[in-house]
């Protein structure tokens, strides 16, 4: 394959990924191989890619591709979310847009219109996951309202009603008033909001004085059905067994004691609004009170909110602040700062309210969840997340599951016209279990249930149902693929879907989902600003991927991603990511290029050295990763093969055994380069896989179909870390020389000498020479007139420098370095001079100090040494 003199990503990426689909390479099917499986946290259908999408998928087809080259039969499962809450709002605002309402159409018939939207859009953020690289089986993608998924939700539910465990009952829930649905707790958000405290004058029954009741929210007093005060208040002994007139209302409420009450808040008083407070809810139940809703659910004022009726609940503030006002029954107004809920999906501002909804026991669910997290046996990276986990489950609350929307899993319960309900997993068990009950029902008697079901309760069961039924046993591919290994998502959604597909695993399989959660962080600019349309600081990823290529960018954003924590996104990365690809290509040009002319010749001891120091790095990086890997430092890991790489494999490596000008190469360095070049590109592969698989199908002659994320990692070997670390202090040599040859502004033609000690190590002398550009290496004991010296480590070195450099300078430099190691030795003098310092410290801190001392001293008598010879002393 001849490649182009520059690399063009546009150029490779669309035909690698088109030989890998054409060839199946992703597709997995049961063997006798080890499984690794990931399921992808499935993207809405509504979604396009976003930042996020990029990050947490990148991270996956990297464990993915890795998995494949360690021998493990790894399968990645894509697929999406039918979304009902998002779906359903897109679908409405289409058909609004054609002059059409959803109460104008039948269930049926939008239905329709919701699978049209779902075939036109639902596959669009799959496609363009393609163009980042992921190595999905695509032959598995799934949709939580197909027909095998479906089945198993309401199995599932079925399941868990004859359990006792879902009920059906009149609560306070979270409603959107947009949507027109009701949320879980875990589907509001909490944002700081600038408000007013309005405190409003509740006239006592039959008296010509009030008490002053404090309120964010004006407008539910239309609800009031009582007045709460702490009965240890001393502020309203007097008004025990006492009645309030609720203002503008004239309704008469009692006045209730409560300890529930805070003594030190507002005024002490506590309107009491059971139909649209979860905690007034609560002081309701308790104290008998009457409940009045008081809201439709648009949040407009129903036919209990009097004058007010039909306005929406923000416009009656507005109002009813000015008519109180007008009354003389307002105290006064404050500002105030509040955190007031919204949704999750449509933004607005949530409305407590009372609600007959379908609810899901979650105390005996939670329980085994919350011990495999505890106990490592599901273990979350970073682990810094288990007290946000135990928090969260130690205090769960039933799961609202119902939703007031025809997009979505209809749940399976009927009505009988005798008020009751049966719960069935088809039209015709429905029938039956009704005919036990009376024998005279038809089908024609019975009006199925017109909510859905909670998105969630669909993808909880994502990581089982995508390989066989929920409540299915002994299936071949739930055997081989479950509990899967991997799952990389955001913490965000750590109770909503992890925490609730934990749940699942244990109660519908009896075993854990997964071994290990990956929990990424959120993608934000450089500013820290998380990145959004409304703020236009998200760029587009596709555009990032025409502009850097998918290899740079996906580099771009693991490099600034350690695990858990925010990611703070700079473009540069990508362009680093870019210059990096460039920096292989040329590498593997330059490699390649040696091939034609190499020839039969002894290999130069240089190139020895080099091979055997290159073998030795490679071993102890497969280590470090191994070592990575486990820990889920995925972005350190890129950064240690960057640097690989970048520095070890191409600057040094390559440099150490490229021959001279004009010079053919022998061919055992050549191949030994190539096949060093073979194993980085497989380490990188998982990273980089597009350039990787273009570089390495150029290596040698290939199968078609053959790819490189079939090819093996080598596994990690024993290291000489004895040759590394005399390596290394040899690189610190050249790199001293180097920077002499620099501040002399000498060409690096220019042949230096380099005096040693007499005892000094001749075991790289080729590497010293080769890459410090030295004509000899100087052992006689000697030091030249105006040899400049330095230190690497306890061992001294010179060079000779007089016909170089400007001697006064040099002095001047000397001298001042002079100064200041002669400051510091006396300061660690004086520490050891110290009895009490030396009694009391530990051995350990006394051996580095004595370590300083004589360190100290060595780079005195050196720098005296190069003055002296400097001065023709």
């Amino acid at each position: 394959m001849d490649l182009a003199t520059k690399y063009s990503p546009e150029a490779v990426e669309s035909r690698w990924y088109q030989y890998w689909m054409e060839h199946k390479l992703f597709h997995s099917s049961p063997d006798a191989r080890p499984a690794y499986t990931i399921v992808i946290p499935p993207p809405n259908v509504t979604g396009v890619l976003h930042m996020g999408h990029m990050l947490n998928n990148s991270i996956q087809d990297i464990l993915v591709r890795r998995a494949r080259m360690r021998g493990f039969n790894a399968c990645w499962v894509p697929g999406t979310d039918h979304a009902s809450i998002a779906t359903e709002a897109k679908v409405v605002g289409r058909l609004a847009a054609q002059g059409i309402q959803k109460t104008d159409l039948t269930r049926e018939a939008f239905l329709e219109h919701a699978w049209d939207w779902t075939r036109e859009h639902g596959g669009i953020i799959l496609e363009q996951l393609k163009r980042l690289g992921a190595s999905c089986d695509w032959e598995r993608t799934a949709f939580t309202m197909d027909e095998e998924r479906s089945q198993s939700v309401i199995d599932v539910f079925v399941d868990l009603y004859r359990k006792g465990l879902i009920y059906r009952g009149v609560r306070v829930v979270n409603w959107d008033p947009k949507a027109q649905t009701a949320l879980s707790d875990e589907e509001v958000i909490y944002q700081e909001q600038q408000g007013k405290l309005y405190y409003l004058r509740y006239f006592v029954e039959g008296e010509d004085r009030y008490v002053v009741v404090a309120t964010t929210r004006p407008e539910t007093i239309m609800g009031d059905t009582a007045v709460c005060i702490n009965p240890n208040d001393e502020r309203y002994r007097d008004l025990k067994g006492k009645r309030l007139i609720v203002p503008l209302v004239g309704r008469s409420v009692p006045i209730i004691e409560d300890e529930y009450v805070d003594i030190e808040f507002g005024t002490g008083c506590l309107k009491v609004t059971p139909a649209h407070d979860i905690n007034d809810y609560v002081l309701g139940q308790k104290h008998q009170l009457e409940t009045i809703d008081i809201f439709n659910n648009d949040g407009s004022l129903n036919q209990h909110g009097g004058a007010y009726a039909g306005m929406d609940r923000f416009d009656v503030r507005k109002q009813i602040e000015l008519d109180l006002q007008a009354a003389g029954l307002m105290e006064k107004v404050e500002a105030y700062t509040n955190k007031v809920g919204h949704s999750e999906r449509t933004f607005v501002p949530i409305e407590p309210k009372l609600s007959m909804q379908w609810f899901l026991k979650m105390e005996t669910l939670a329980k085994p969840a919350l011990d495999a997290v505890m106990q490592d046996e599901v273990k979350l990276h970073p682990a810094k997340f288990k007290n946000t986990y135990r928090y969260w489950m130690e205090n769960i609350k039933d799961w609202c599951i119902s939703r007031q929307l025809w997009w979505g899993h209809r749940i399976p319960a009927y009505y009988l016209p005798s008020g009751g309900f049966v719960v069935a997993a088809s039209d015709e068990e429905a029938l039956r279990l009704a005919q036990e009950q009376d024998p005279s029902l038809t089908a024609a008697d019975l009006v199925r249930e017109s909510d859905c079901l909670d998105t969630w309760f669909s993808s909880w069961l994502w990581p089982i149902t995508v390989f066989a039924p929920a409540l299915s046993e002994g299936n071949k591919e739930l055997d081989y693929y479950y509990p899967t290994s991997d799952l990389v998502t955001g913490p965000d959604i750590l109770f909503f879907w992890v925490a609730r597909m934990i749940m699942a695993g244990y109660e519908f399989q009896g075993k854990k989902p997964f071994e290990n959660v990956y929990l990424t962080g959120i993608v934000r600019d450089n500013q820290g600003r998380k990145m959004s349309k409304t703020l236009g600081n998200s760029p587009d990823p596709l555009d990032l991927i025409d502009k850097y290529g998918a290899d740079g960018v996906r580099m771009g954003l693991i490099m600034s991603a350690p695990a858990g924590n925010d990611i703070l996104f700079d473009e540069s990365l990508c362009e680093q990511g870019r210059n990096f690809c460039n920096k292989l290509w040329n590498a593997f040009r330059l490699v390649k290029g040696w091939t034609a002319d190499a020839v039969v010749a002894p290999q130069p001891e240089a190139s020895r050295l080099a091979s055997y120091w290159m073998r030795q790095v490679l071993n102890e990086a497969a280590t470090e990763l191994e070592d990575l890997f486990a820990k889920y430092r995925i972005s350190e890991a890129l950064t240690l093969v960057y640097k690989l790489i970048r520095d070890d494999f191409s600057s040094y490596y390559l440099e150490l055994i490229k021959p001279a000008y004009g010079t053919p190469i022998d061919q055992q360095t050549c191949q030994e380069a190539l096949d060093f070049f073979d194993e980085v590109l497989r380490i990188l592969h998982p990273f980089m896989p597009f350039i990787t698989e273009e570089l390495w199908q150029s290596l040698s002659p290939r199968a078609e179909g053959e790819s490189i994320m079939y090819a093996q990692q080598r596994a990690a070997e024993a290291v000489d870390t004895a040759f590394l670390s005399r390596f290394a202090a040899v690189q610190e040599v050249i790199t001293a020389v180097r920077s002499l040859r620099t501040s002399k502004n000498l060409s690096p033609r220019e042949e230096l000498t380099l005096e040693v000690s007499p005892s000094y190590s001749t075991e790289l002398d080729e590497v010293l020479t080769k890459m410090a550009g030295l004509a000899t290496i100087d052992r006689s004991g000697q030091r030249s007139e105006g040899a400049v010296s330095f230190m690497v480590g306890t061992d001294e070195f010179a060079v000779p420098m007089a016909a170089y450099i400007n001697v006064e300078e040099e002095l001047a430099k000397l001298r001042a370095d002079l100064e200041y190691q002669q400051k510091f030795l006396a300061g660690v003098t004086k520490k050891l001079s110290n009895e009490s310092f030396v009694a009391k410290a530990p051995e350990a801190v006394i051996a580095l100090e004595r370590k300083k001392q004589a360190d100290c001293e060595s780079r005195i008598a050196t720098i005296e040494q190069s003055i002296r010879q400097l001065e023709g002393k």
